[in-house]
């Protein structure tokens, strides 16, 4: 399967990173399992609410988990946890080849970014991993906004670190938080369906 991007001259590029750029994932979804785990959760997290909530901030995750369930489970160590077991897994990651092959297309002739909802640590260790780092010099993550996705805050940034209008730029994104991040900036978007990975 191909990816399918809109016939309009787009003048930069935002992408998501886990799911998008790469195919993390899995890993995340193994990470939070084991974090919740370890934290005597009292709620199962469910696959298809894993990637229901794509892109948002573990903290935020845990919180909304935690109002389902009237539970009281510590976001700040759930996120901490989750990302140590995740970041022993990074060389295990590999590239969502036809988006990594689209940027690596653009290289040098339009300004490109990564816009994500992990962390940055996260983020540059699966860009290192697959060989995509040195295509975007501008990384967006929650810690440099006031609000994560499914507010546009991160979308916006990446725009005006790249000198370009929202209405100009494309996002490629995996997740509905996303998407609605990208439609509330004011911008065009393509979704990356999980078969592409």
């Amino acid at each position: 399967m191909s990816l399918q991007i809109p016939d309009y001259p787009f003048q930069a590029y935002i992408f998501d990173c886990d799911g998008t750029l790469v195919d993390s994932m899995p890993l995340h979804y193994i990470a939070w399992v084991e974090a919740l785990k370890q934290h005597d959760a009292p709620y199962e997290f469910t696959e298809e609410e894993f990637y229901a909530h794509a892109g948002m901030k573990e903290q935020d995750v845990v919180k909304l988990l935690n109002a389902k369930h009237g539970a009281n489970v510590d976001p700040v160590s759930v996120d901490e946890l989750k990302m140590e077991i995740f970041a022993r897994r990074i060389p295990e990651v590999q590239a969502v080849r036809p988006v990594a092959e689209f940027a690596r297309s653009l290289e040098g002739r339009f300004p490109m970014a990564v816009a994500s909802g992990s962390e940055e640590s996260t983020v540059r260790g699966c860009l290192t991993a697959t060989g995509l780092i040195d295509l975007f010099p501008i990384i967006i993550t929650p810690k440099k906004v006031k609000h994560g996705k499914p507010a546009p805050d991160m979308f916006l940034l990446a725009a005006e670190q790249m000198g370009i209008a929202p209405s100009e730029c494309l996002v490629l994104e995996d997740g509905n938080s996303g998407i609605r991040a990208a439609e509330a900036a004011g911008m065009q978007w393509v979704f990356v369906p999980p078969t592409l990975r």
